[in-house]
Order: C-alpha cells, then structure tokens, then sequence
C-alpha cells in the first residue's frame, strides 16, 4: 500500500504535475517535497517512504545519490526515476544506483498516471523508450548466454516474475514459497545465467520468451 511519499524535484512546475498525478492515483497519501540534494537526504533519515519519485538533475548535486541513499536507509521504497534524462548512461547508473523504475517526464501524463498506478501491484514503471533503450543496452553489452544453461522449472517461474517487476517478497506470496527460498533461486538464476542485475534478469527473461504473455 502507498501511504508515505516522497517526490525529489527542483522545478516547480514539475513538481505539481507530479504530485497532481500521485493524488490523482493514490487515495490518502502524505507527499513529502525535497527541492534538492540536501533535503532529500534530510528525508531519507528522517522518514520511512513506500514510494520515491526521483529526478537526476538538482541544483546541489544529482539523484544518484538520492537513489543510493534510499537504498540505505529505507525498507521497503520504491525508488522511481522521474527525469528528462533520456541517455544509455543515465540509465544505465540510475539503476546501478537503485532506481526500481524510469519515466519521461515528457511521456503524455496519462501514461505516466497508469503505470504508477500499477505499482501496488507489482508492475514497475518504465517509459516505452527507456524499455527499447534498456534492451537495446543489453543486447549490446549483455552477457553472452549459453542456451544449454538449464533452469528449473520453479527457477523460470521465479525469473518470470522477476522480470515483470515484482519484488522478492511479492514473488514469494505469488509462488507460495518462503522469502529465503525465492532469494536461494535468484542467486542460483544469477550464477546459470552468469547476470548480476535485475534489470538484466528482466532482459533475459525477455529474450528466454518468458514475458512472452
């Protein structure tokens, strides 16, 4: 459930629009505002968020270490990049840096709206561009995999969910198994496929014809 949430973003304008659409899809929630570096740091300490709409680009600093901080200090966040910022690199070290999801800021608001509205469900926003872009990167740089690596049948259930987005806690209800049991899988799906990421776990899925559906 989202209650707690925090939007990292220096521009006005920007920053309504955003908390416009989280009122718009979320009922009761409490919005925290950071228009910079400092302060969003501040909150992170601070509070507890299920929810972090993060911009790359502040006047004191950028949103990686806003990513990064979240991942120190909070539980259970949702860490989203929400920027204009459409390159390989910034992608590529948002999410080395944490970030569970990437919208364009310039993506119709309608668009934006759905796919955070999916997120209680499991479903990670990605901008249309930033998934072609994301594949692409992988397609490139990714490992090669050897097509006789044999997963087990409740290994591909696990990267299938994995690749839809959902967490290990939530693939672990959707599975019926333990937490501990989900992780054990990840890390044996990591070691067969020789990936260390999920954003590379989600390509491979792809690529595997698991998402197929």
């Amino acid at each position: 459930m989202i209650k707690e949430v925090l939007v990292v973003e220096d521009i006005a304008e920007a920053r309504a629009f955003l908390i416009g659409i989280l009122h718009g899809v979320f009922d009761g929630i409490e919005v925290s505002e950071a228009v910079n570096l400092r302060a969003a740091l501040d909150f992170c300490q601070r509070k507890q968020f299920d929810l972090a709409l993060v911009d790359l680009q502040l006047p004191d600093g950028d949103g990686y270490g806003v990513l990064r901080k979240l991942g120190q200090t909070q539980r259970n966040v949702i860490s989203i990049v929400t920027t204009a910022m459409g390159s390989d690199s910034a992608i590529v070290a948002a999410l080395s840096a944490g970030a569970n999801g990437y919208v364009l800021k310039s993506d119709p608001p309608d668009l934006i709206a759905s796919q955070i509205s999916k997120i209680p469900d499991g479903i990670i926003p990605l901008s249309p561009a930033i998934a072609r872009r994301v594949l692409s990167h992988f397609r490139a740089t990714g490992p090669n995999i050897d097509e006789e690596v044999a997963l087990t049948p409740r290994e591909k259930e696990v990267l299938t969910n994995i690749g839809h987005g959902l967490r290990v806690a939530e693939v672990a209800q959707a599975l019926s198994l333990a937490p501990s049991t989900v992780s054990s899988h990840i890390k044996s799906i990591y070691r067969k496929l020789n990936i260390s990421s999920r954003a590379e776990a989600a390509y491979q899925a792809a690529r595997l014809g698991y998402l197929s559906d």
